[in-house]
């Protein structure tokens, strides 16, 4: 039985550090964005060897552990009061509990794991389908249960084992306040790493996410899977971030075998379907409307069929998870590998990928509107880029991870070459020791200088190639390379983001004499470094036949003090 739950907050000046937590996934960290997580029992990874690749684990292999915990884990909407023992002893009667924790979403939850997938079973035939409610006439047996009339603390001051506080944003102005308090501009980047970075719990919560999803789906498609893709699972993706997920059909039995002359064949029938692009529609349709009527816990679905990339959008409200569900898009899930296995290969590829994001959020560069803004995927991809034309490289090109590809790694989609290696250990890194505070300073220099106006960026190729259209921002499509992810980016804001990269590189020179001297006991001190990058920037409209005019940072730093001296002021809360 795991040991009793303690309340865990978020403490930033007791923040592990970022590779530490690299090599001890089983520490548990519990920060309050996205869902608030009361508590857990985390378990030490099963690393399988045959996996895994000079250390990293792939990430498919990452997947199947994955998907296999969500299937013996269920979601539980918890009374406030509802004791932590006495709700242990009661599940416990079905089998064996691997592991747990608490959240809070509107509602306390809690997502248990089963040691096998028998205790589920054993679990939902007890579970008893409620009379009087219209839930009653489907009885759609989910994963996704309420726990009524067990024993509770019997007021409100008695210790029940979840002291858990609705979830909110991480205010900027409190993580400027941490990010100064730092000792060098490798720490603050460390520590705003970890602050957003996706935890262990929150992590589970979304594969279970997908995996109940999946119990709806495989009433059509009975050996479908459900998969995450994009930052949810990529490495990238902070705290509060949307789950983006993949309707796999590819593992149906019968696809891809060589036609014999005698024997049974499936009968089937897909009405109306005049392309691969029908199929979909018609699938995500009928899929949508299962989840629309049938779904516990999905609210505000939305079938966006005619979109380049057909989807289905709702709301999860249990887990607080904006969700968007495609099917046939598996170049987006060539995409989300090749962005793991860049991350994996350098930790400061990921610790100068959260920095940019953050910056470019704080900044209004990027946004969770469609429009022109430039979008979390072309900022990675211009990180990307950046570390791969440092003299050493940090990362290799895609072209390089293309040669050292074996056959197993052959992947052509719709006559893209997606090719790549997946064995860690053929990748060989050349010696490069920037630091991260070197890194992000020469990221600010060279995007400041580019010259965007008559080049493109290629990853492919890992160096600037002339634009082969006429528009503000190429960055070309890892995989479609005739495409441009950064289409949509129009001049001003393109402008904007180049006027925001010189003044960033400014005040990064001046914190070299500017870094003040920190005391323990002083509540207001001086923004520095990466902090001074976050406050709200003099850079608003710039006229691209006009030299940006670098405003002083003091003006910022003193504005930013007043609010914080102020308590009656409102607060920077927006999540980034």
């Amino acid at each position: 039985m795991a040991s009793s739950i303690a309340v865990c907050r978020l403490h930033m000046t007791r923040r592990v550090r970022l590779v530490k937590s690299l090599q001890k996934v089983e520490t548990f960290l519990q920060r309050s964005i996205g869902t608030d997580v009361v508590a857990a029992q985390p378990e030490a990874p099963t690393r399988d060897e045959s996996d895994e690749k000079g250390g990293c684990k792939s990430l498919h292999a990452l997947q199947v552990e994955r998907q296999e915990q969500a299937a013996r884990s269920v979601l539980i909407n918890c009374q406030s009061r509802t004791r932590e023992k006495t709700l242990l002893k009661y599940l416990s009667s079905h089998g064996d509990i691997k592991n747990y924790f608490f959240y809070e979403s509107d509602d306390l939850y809690a997502v248990v794991e089963f040691a096998k997938r028998e205790n589920v079973a054993s679990l939902l035939e007890g579970a008893i389908i409620p009379s009087g409610s219209h839930e009653s006439a489907v009885p759609f047996k989910s994963r996704l249960l309420t726990l009524r009339n067990l024993h509770t603390a019997k007021s409100p001051n008695q210790q029940s084992g979840q002291q858990c506080q609705v979830q909110t944003a991480f205010p900027i102005t409190e993580l400027i306040k941490n990010l100064s308090r730092e000792d060098s501009i490798d720490q603050q980047i460390t520590s705003l790493t970890e602050t957003y970075q996706l935890t262990e719990e929150n992590t589970r919560l979304r594969f279970l996410v997908c995996s109940l999803l999946n119990d709806i789906t495989a009433a059509y498609f009975p050996e479908c899977t459900i998969k995450p893709f994009g930052s949810s699972v990529n490495g990238f993706g902070k705290l509060g971030c949307d789950l983006d997920m993949f309707l796999d059909l590819d593992g149906i039995s019968g696809w891809n075998v060589k036609t014999p002359k005698s024997g049974l064949f499936l009968e089937y029938q897909m009405k109306q379907a005049s392309s691969a692009r029908a199929v979909t529609q018609n699938i995500l349709y009928v899929i949508g409307e299962c989840v629309d009527q049938f779904g516990p816990g999905c609210t505000r679905v939305l079938k966006i069929l005619n979109a380049r990339i057909p989807l289905v959008r709702f709301s999860h409200k249990p887990s607080g998870f904006q969700c968007d569900l495609t099917a046939n898009n598996r170049v987006a899930m060539k995409s989300t590998e090749l962005l793991y296995l860049y991350g994996e290969l350098d930790p400061r590829v990921r610790g100068l990928v959260f920095t940019v994001r953050c910056w470019a959020r704080t900044q209004g560069i990027t946004s969770g509107m469609p429009g022109a803004w430039i979008t979390n995927f072309s900022l990675t991809v211009m990180v990307l880029f950046f570390l791969q034309k440092r003299s050493p490289p940090i990362i290799p090109t895609l072209d390089h991870l293309r040669d050292l590809a074996g056959p197993a790694d052959k992947c052509v989609i719709e006559g893209n070459d997606c090719t790549f290696v997946s064995d860690f250990s053929k990748i060989q890194l050349q010696s490069n020791t920037e630091t991260l505070e070197q890194l992000l300073r020469e990221f600010f220099e060279f995007y400041g200088t580019f010259q965007f106006s008559k080049m493109s960026l290629s990853i492919r190729k890992g160096q600037e190639m002339n634009k082969p259209e006429m528009g503000p921002l190429h960055i070309e499509n890892p995989f479609e390379t005739s495409l441009n992810v950064s289409k949509n980016v129009n001049t001003s804001q393109l402008d904007r983001f180049v006027a925001l990269c010189q003044e960033s590189s400014w005040l990064l020179q001046q914190s070299e004499t500017n870094k003040p001297k920190v005391n323990e006991d002083s509540y207001n001190v001086l923004p520095w470094g990466l902090a001074t990058l976050l406050l709200p920037s003099q850079v608003a409209t710039i006229n691209t036949r006009k030299k940006k005019r670098r405003e002083p940072a003091s003006a910022r730093i003193k504005s930013l003090l007043e609010s914080l001296k102020n308590k009656n002021e409102p607060k920077m809360s927006e999540g980034l």
